[in-house]
């Protein structure tokens, strides 16, 4: 059964080290890896020393970077309402390996991102990009509260201005 390894030590506490790595890395089911601990050493490391794990980007806005390091593979929480803006990075880097085209997709993206990560709001903005798209996603779960007017009115006018700017990049 293939594995992928979840590095996000800020969530649960234990990093995987450099020791731990090797011994994973010897059993034949552990074939990837999503990288989330922002460190982008750990890219460098896992790109170098591990290129048989297949390594994945867990962080958002480190995206470009994983691309140009190898990652194939990219787990994005806005991807579930920017499904196409967040393919057309992955395109432009992977499939056309073009990092000029998506070092400007990458800018587009990244208030976006700062956005989801300011705040404490990320599930709320991830649950409201969905609604905005028509897809129905419930509540937040307690203890979190749903974002405010201002805040709902500010992250429409951010994912518009994404979704219109990478639409100008990728028709030129």
């Amino acid at each position: 059964l293939p594995i992928m390894l979840y590095n996000f030590p800020d969530r649960t506490g234990a990093p995987m080290d450099e020791a731990c790595l090797e011994r994973l890395s010897m059993r034949p089911n552990f074939c990837a890896i999503k990288e989330s601990s922002g460190d982008i050493n750990r890219v460098h490391l896992l790109a170098r020393r591990f290129p048989h794990i297949q390594l994945s980007c867990g962080m958002d806005d480190q995206a470009l970077e994983f691309f140009a390091w190898g990652a194939t593979s990219w787990v994005a929480g806005a991807a579930n309402f920017l499904p196409k803006e967040h393919y057309a990075l992955y395109h432009a880097c992977v499939v056309e390996k073009d990092f000029t085209k998506g070092r400007q997709i990458m800018t587009a993206l990244l208030p976006l991102m700062q956005t989801l990560e300011q705040g404490g709001k990320f599930v709320q903005c991830i649950k409201y990009g969905c609604q905005l798209e028509g897809i129905v996603t419930g509540p937040v779960r307690k203890p979190l509260r749903d974002m405010n007017k201002e805040l709902k009115r500010e992250f429409e006018v951010t994912v518009a201005t994404v979704k219109t700017t990478i639409a100008n990049i990728c028709n030129h």
